[in-house]
């Protein structure tokens, strides 16, 4: 049976073209903020939080590039146990110099989760904040971010910014580049 070609198939061209070689010049150094983590990398350990208290390990991979002529970076995220692959979901950021901060949109069809975070650089941390639907406050915690490696964190308040609980923490190493020797 031959097979069909559908519509955004990645053999489309509009589709190739959301692909970029690199940040847009006039904004590189505000998007390096998020462009540090453009490349491949693998989820050493993620930890989550079950409804019962106890933590539910995984591992995973953490794909990340350049889109729309370097003005927005898309980021994938899966996981890989037990041989299972799951996509888990992926991020669009996108810097806003007129706020001097990132709207980033969280996407995972697995979940049914569509959700907008409002990024901002704090010290040598970056802290994407998001407003559940719920009024549930939720944030992410990019932190101990190092060329090779970096940690993230979600965390979670239910009293305004009083207290936040821990609810996933992920460490991440980039992936060897394939090929190269070393000299």
């Amino acid at each position: 049976m031959p097979v069909k070609k559908m519509a955004g198939n990645p053999g489309n061209p509009e589709i190739r073209q959301l692909n970029a070689s690199g940040p847009f010049s006039p904004l590189k150094n505000k998007l390096m903020l998020f462009g540090q983590f453009v490349g491949d990398w693998d989820i050493v350990e993620a930890r989550s939080l079950q409804e019962d208290g106890s933590w539910l390990v995984s591992k995973g991979e953490y794909h990340s590039g350049w889109i729309l002529g370097g003005t927005a970076i898309q980021d994938v995220w899966k996981s890989n146990d037990d041989g299972i692959v799951d996509t888990g979901g992926t991020t669009i950021h996108v810097y806003d110099p007129d706020a001097d901060s990132w709207n980033s949109i969280w996407i995972s069809p697995n979940q049914g989760i569509i959700r907008s975070f409002t990024g901002r650089e704090k010290g040598k941390e970056i802290e994407l904040e998001s407003r559940e639907t719920s009024r549930k406050l939720m944030r992410w915690i990019f932190y101990d971010i190092t060329r090779d490696s970096f940690r993230c964190r979600s965390e979670s308040t239910n009293d305004a910014w009083k207290s936040w609980i821990i609810t996933e923490e992920i460490l991440l190493k980039r992936q060897k580049r394939r090929g190269r020797k070393k000299h």
